[in-house]
This record gives structure tokens, sequence and C-alpha cells, in this order.
């Protein structure tokens, strides 16, 4: 939109107006818009020109509106995606909107505002206008933050809401919490409820997108000196844009698992990382050319958070997929992602605690499930610290401080914390459910079998995110205590184990890693066979698929209570006959009592339990898995002995001569991360 056009008139199926120069004062007569706008200086590329704008009335009417056009590339991905409304709808009339509709919910919203003590209340008067400007809009949305993170979480839905539809901002606050909740519980209504309100988002936020013709589309095209025409509005409009259709995305994914569904949330992503690049550039032109806007800030960590996330998630795939990914558009740059990570969190946006959350799931979660193990905890501390102290009772932080302080190897702290995070709220179940799961591990590494199961148990009973890892665990948990013990409980092992495969389910077509992993574990008791064949050390076999041996390493006395345990199994099985599956639980054993020796700094004898599975090889019939894991463990003894060129071949050995084994994404993702370190010094 030219800077020097007063407003331009946008409706779908609603009177509403966009201003390129100020708020104007608005007043309804006869069903049309009365905008009087003041006399202004107005300005075009940050240069003054000696121009006065008029006064000007402008009056609403139905129009059909021309078609909307993609800032990037030619449009050929909106004009595809499902999500536009089509010209046909736009021309339905409506009737107006009376005033008095939305003034019940203000004054609540207000109220709601007063008792969050935080960002103060929005300066528009809901009642007396139906437009929502840019200002007010972060605002209230800065106050629906703060109240999320202070475990309000219907208070924040409920401001949010009303003008879901209106404002870009209440639009892409309402739609993330409802999206959150629904990959929290993995309720189909709640995916289904998700989706709805994501589409509802990006209808909202394509309004205040840049309006262009076929023409304009095809001049951006070959030049991107458009790029500086676009309004504040409109900037901030294709951060929403691109925020929404990543959400959406994520949500196709899981929402079916069909390959369409696959195909359309990947074009969703690409779409929206290349709406992230282009707001890149024009964030660079804005500061190359000094241009002043006053929520400069906010469009500045809009970017930074999607540039970084996209570039520290893509950073950690497996070399194979980057180079596939690179030669589509996309790059996959850590030292990049972190950096604009820190420097949104660093800011004052409404971001900001966002790219702090992004960087400390990448530090307490990715980097060990996905990533060496080698955590910067000292970073993830100091992130943590303010917003710990802004929200000292927030489940969110509460839960990061968990985490923080396990890996630092305070585990009874992190217990006491845990605990302290499911009692603090009662509204989002979901949030417990995330800490049974971290209780649940604490309770593995201690070996304290029986709190293992209780916590096990109540996933199995509450959470929908994966019943068959769940009642795989819970077996597998029991399977370590005393016969005694078990029948105290009432549960059946073998009717546990063989649950599991019946439990599998599919997300974006594909099987999921650990299920099919627990599947695969849990025919040893299918019915087809003579007679169950126990599994051997389950609980803690889990546990290394999991990382969590690099977690107990800080701690002496659990690594050396778990060394017993692996000894006691090892010299169970020597006793034991000889069977289809003996090389196998052998070679696990060994695997496991080599990590426990690791982490109690005896590398000779770990070195030799690691060459022993390599060794048997060829004799494995079922645990193929064994023998890169194996390699990944003896590259990381070579690095602690300074022998790096040794650890990089362990390293390229498991990934290029192995594959069609279980869990094979997840050591490649590994191996990329041990590669991305060792190859070359690193700034974190």
């Amino acid at each position: 939109m030219d800077a020097l056009q007063v407003c331009e008139l946008q409706g779908r199926g609603k009177h509403s107006l966009s201003c390129a120069l100020a708020p104007p004062r608005t007043r309804r007569e006869g069903g049309a818009i009365l905008v009087l706008t003041h006399w202004r200086w107005a300005e075009r590329g940050g240069e003054k020109r000696s121009r006065l704008i008029a006064p000007s009335l402008c009056f609403g009417r139905r129009q059909k509106r021309r078609r909307n056009m993609a800032l990037v590339g030619n449009g050929a991905e909106l004009e595809a995606d499902e999500d536009i409304f089509e010209d046909a709808l736009e021309t339905i009339s409506m009737p107006p909107r009376a005033d008095m509709a939305t003034g019940s919910h203000h004054i609540s919203s207000f109220h709601t505002k007063q008792a969050s003590g935080q960002h103060g209340s929005s300066n528009m008067s809901r009642s007396a206008s139906t437009t929502m400007d840019l200002k007010s809009g972060l605002e209230e949305c800065a106050v629906a933050l703060n109240l999320f993170l202070s475990n309000k979480f219907t208070d924040a839905l409920e401001l949010l809401q009303p003008w879901a539809k209106d404002s870009m901002y209440h639009a892409l606050g309402y739609s993330t919490i409802v999206v959150l909740q629904a990959i929290m519980t993995f309720e189909q209504q709640d995916i289904q409820n998700g989706i709805s309100a994501m589409k509802d988002a990006l209808q909202t936020c394509q309004k205040y997108r840049k309006k262009c013709t076929v023409v304009e589309s095809v001049s951006s095209f070959l030049s991107r000196g458009s790029l500086e025409q676009l309004t504040e509005e409109e900037m901030h409009a294709e951060i929403c844009y691109a925020e929404c259709l990543l959400q959406k995305a994520a949500l196709t994914f899981v929402q079916d698992e069909n390959m369409i569904n696959f195909i359309k949330g990947g074009m969703k992503i690409r779409t929206s990382y290349q709406i992230y690049k282009e707001c890149l550039s024009i964030l660079h032109v804005i500061q190359k050319n000094k241009i002043e806007q006053q929520f400069f800030y906010e469009f500045e960590g809009g970017v930074k958070l999607g540039i970084g996330a996209f570039n520290l998630m893509l950073s950690l795939l497996p070399a194979r997929i980057i180079r596939l990914l690179e030669f589509i558009g996309f790059s996959g740059n850590r030292e990049l992602g972190l950096t604009q990570l820190r420097e949104g969190a660093s800011g004052r946006s409404l971001r900001s605690p966002l790219c702090c959350l992004t960087i400390l799931a990448f530090h307490t979660y990715i980097s060990l499930i996905l990533g060496t193990g080698e955590v910067n905890l000292a970073e993830a501390e100091g992130l943590l610290a303010p917003f710990l102290q802004q929200f000292p009772n927030g489940s969110l932080m509460l839960f990061y401080h968990a985490r923080i302080e396990l890996l630092k190897g305070n585990v009874e702290k992190a217990q006491e914390i845990f605990r302290k995070c499911i009692s603090v709220q009662e509204e989002w179940k979901q949030f417990h459910h995330l800490c049974y799961w971290e209780l649940m591990w604490i309770h593995i590494f201690q070996q304290n079998w029986m709190k293992a199961y209780y916590y096990s148990d109540l996933l199995c009973k509450e959470s929908k995110w994966s019943k068959a890892t769940y009642v795989f665990l819970k077996a597998a948990i029991l399977s370590m205590l005393p016969e005694e013990d078990v029948s105290a409980t009432k549960e059946n092992v073998v009717t546990l184990f063989r649950q599991v495969e019946s439990l599998k389910q599919r997300i974006a077509g594909k099987s999921i890693p650990i299920e099919k992993f627990a599947v695969r574990k849990s025919r040893r008791y299918s019915p087809s066979l003579p007679a169950p064949v126990k599994l051997v050390l389950p609980a803690l076999e889990m546990m290394y698929i999991w990382n969590g041996f690099p977690v107990v390493c800080k701690r002496k006395d659990l690594s050396e209570n778990l060394l017993l345990t692996v000894e006691k199994a090892e010299a169970t099985l020597q006793n034991e006959n000889f069977s289809d599956y003996s090389v196998d639980d052998e070679c696990l054993v060994k695997l496991l009592k080599g990590c426990c020796l690791k982490n109690l700094q005896r590398p000779l004898q770990a070195e030799l339990c690691f060459s022993h599975v390599i060794q048997s090889e060829k004799l494995l019939k079922f645990d193929h898995y064994l023998v890169p894991f194996t390699l990944f463990e003896l590259a990381f003894l070579y690095k602690s002995q300074g022998e790096i060129d040794k650890a990089i071949k362990a390293l390229e050995t498991a990934r290029n001569n192995y594959k069609d084994y279980s869990m094979e994404s997840r050591l490649h993702f590994r191996i990329q991360a041990a590669l991305h370190l060792w190859k070359k010094p690193s700034s974190d």
C-alpha cells in the first residue's frame, strides 16, 4: 500500500478499516464507516515530503476484493492454500455489528488485566470501536502472555477470543494456545479445534497483508524494491501469518496419516520459511535506512524467533537430509540460529519469552535426546533466571528449572520442583503429565521401581501422547521387580507386553520410532511363541534409548548402583541355557555395563565391553541396533581420551556402514550433533 494513501477499505464479511497513517477516529452512520483523519506530514521511504494530507471522508461499502497475492515468490503458494476464502464468499453482505455486542466482554477483559497486574491495560475502548489498532493489539497480547505464563490459561483465552477475528495478534495468540493444548492432549477433538482456530487466524492475518494485483505481484517477483513499500501493519501481518502457517503445518502432520496431509504440511513449512526470509530482508532494509517505526522491536523479535528457530532445528538434521533441504532453499546454521534467539530473548518484545523458551528446550531436551548430551547449563540458567523471578509459580518456568537441576545432578531437588510444578495449577493437566514423565525417569535412575511404576501407571491412565510407549515402560518397570511385588500391583506383565502392538499409532503416515522399538521388543511375549522369553533389563534399555546415562553420570552413587544391577543380570545370563536370544541379551548387557563404566571413569574396562559387542555383530539375530549404537559410545570414549580422529572415524563407521535398524534416525541425529561439535570449534 502506498504510504501516501490515507486509508484502504477492507471487507471480509465485516466493516473494517486499515489506515496507513495513524489510528483514526471512527463512528458509524447508516451502516457506513465515517473516518476522520488529521492533517499530518506524509513520509515515504524515511524522507519527509513537504505535503500535507487533508482531512478525508471515507465511506466503507461492500466491494469485491481483489485476489490476495503472496509476497514470496509469485504467490502460487497462497493461491493453492485451501485456507483463503473464495472471492464469491467475500461479496456476501453482513449487517453492521452492534457496538453493544462486544461490550460485556470488554468489561470482564478490563478486570482480567487489572487482576493480572502485568503491562497495564489497553488504551483502546472496545465498546467505542469495532477495530483494534496494532498498539492495542500488542498490549493486550502481552497481558494474555503474562496470564498464560502465570497459569491463568482460561483467562488468557477469554481475553484473546473476542478479537481473534479482527486483530492479527489476538488471532495468533488465541490460536497458539488452542494448538498447544491440542498437541499436549493429543485428543482428536482438540486437534480439530486447533486446526479450525489456526484457519481462522490465517484468514485474520491475511486481511492485513499487502494486497497486490497480478501485475504488482509479477513486479515484486522480479524486483524486491516493493518490500520497502510495506506499512508497519503489513509487516507485522507477514510475521504473524508465517507463525500461524508453521503451527498449522505441525497440526497437519498429526491430524491424519495420509500422504496428502504430509505434502500440505511440508508446503506450509516451506512457505513459512520463505516469508521469514523475506521479513529478514525487510529488517535489513529498515536497519540500513534507519527508518523509524513505533513497533520495530516487535517486528524484529518476530524475525529473530522465526529465523533462529528454523536455523537451529534444521541444523539438527542428519547431513544427507540437510543437503536435500538446501537444494530446495532451506538452510540450517546452528550458530546463526542460537545467536538470533539469544538476541531475541534479550530484547523487550512480545516474543522475548518465546525465544528464551526455545533455547531452554534446545539445551535441556533436544541436546540430550537428539544430541550428544553435552548441555550448556550455564546459559540455560542465565536465561531462565529473570523469567523465574517474574513468574515464580509459572508451570513452564518451574518445569525448566527442575530440568536444569536434574541435568546438574541435583536429583532430589529436581523431584521437589517437579512436584511443585504439579501442585501450582490444576487447569491444564497436560503439564502434570510432563512432570509424571520426568518423575518416572528420576525413580528409574534411583531404581525406585515401585514409585517409577506409580508414575508410569498415571501416564497410561491419563495421557494419550503414546499409549504404546507408556504401557511398554510400565511392563518394563514391573519386570525389574521381584514376583511378589508385581503380584501386589495386580498387574500381569505378559498381558501388558502383549497390548503394546495394538496401541501403536502413526503420525504423518509414519510409525513413531520409539513405538516401533517397543513393539519389536514386546514380540518376545507373543502368544505365538511356545512360551514368553523374558526381556533382560528392559527399563535400563529404555533408559539408554532415551539417553539417560549422560544424566546419571553426574552422580557416582547412581552410576555404581546401576552397575551392580547390570552385573547381577550378567551373572544370571551366564547360568541360563543358550537360546536364540542369548547373544542379543549378552550384547545388550555389555553395552549397558560399558556405559556405567564410562560414567565411572573406567575407560579400559568400558572399551572391552564395547569391543565385545562389535565383535559379536554377525551373531546378533534381533537387536541389530546394538552395534552402531555401541560404535557411538566408543567414539565418545575415544574423544574423552583425546583421540579425536579415532572418535570421528567410529562415528562415520556407525553412520555409513549400518542401516535399517531400530532407532536409526535418532542415532543419526546424535552423530550429526557430535560431528558438528568435534570437526570445528564451537562457540556454544
